[in-house]
């Protein structure tokens, strides 16, 4: 099977916010971004990615060839249109900032502290909610979680018993860490 590949088109602030979520959840990811001009923070990003190509140019139809999902970034709601019905006659997914009615599918905020990933999608309703949301959950989750879970994992690994009984020990511990002591 072929290396899924996303386009982005457009490099300014919207676009690099879709690149910097695809590369935070996926960092080998495959990303091609189309765009007449590139912001700096798209160019930091992208520069520590060897999968992802930026393409300084026009948007072109033939652009969505090599790809499997488009994400539809600019401020040129016509352009948006137009990509979206052509990817989908190619029956590729689409993305489209800020235009929920154009979109096949939403970049939910996913809040990760090691192997703990957090999901949070408002059905591009208001991804600056789901934004804050992530980042207050990033601030609240300690720095140790990735220590808590592998602690967790070697406590269930030891556990002798039952199903149920290894539930309620698991949960008995882990309610230990939700209680606030004084």
């Amino acid at each position: 099977m072929s290396e899924i590949s996303t386009l982005i088109v457009g490099g300014g602030n919207v676009g690099h916010e879709k690149l910097e979520a695809i590369l935070k959840n996926s960092p080998n990811a495959v990303v091609s971004v189309v765009s007449i001009d590139f912001g700096e923070a798209l160019l930091d990003l992208a520069k520590d990615f060897p999968n992802v190509t930026l393409h300084k140019k026009a948007f072109e139809l033939s652009d969505l060839d090599p790809h499997h999902i488009a994400l539809l970034a600019t401020d040129d709601y016509g352009l948006h249109v137009e990509i979206q019905k052509e990817a989908n006659k190619r029956k590729m997914l689409v993305n489209v900032a800020d235009t929920p009615d154009l979109c096949d599918f939403y970049l939910g905020s996913v809040v990760t502290r090691g192997d703990l990933k957090i999901g949070i999608s408002t059905n591009g309703k208001s991804p600056t909610l789901a934004k804050r949301m992530r980042e207050f959950l990033e601030d609240a989750l300690p720095n140790e979680t990735q220590e808590l879970l592998d602690n967790l994992r070697s406590i269930r690994d030891k556990l002798k018993g039952d199903f149920a009984f290894k539930v309620k020990k698991l949960n008995d511990i882990t309610q230990q860490v939700f209680d606030k002591k004084e």
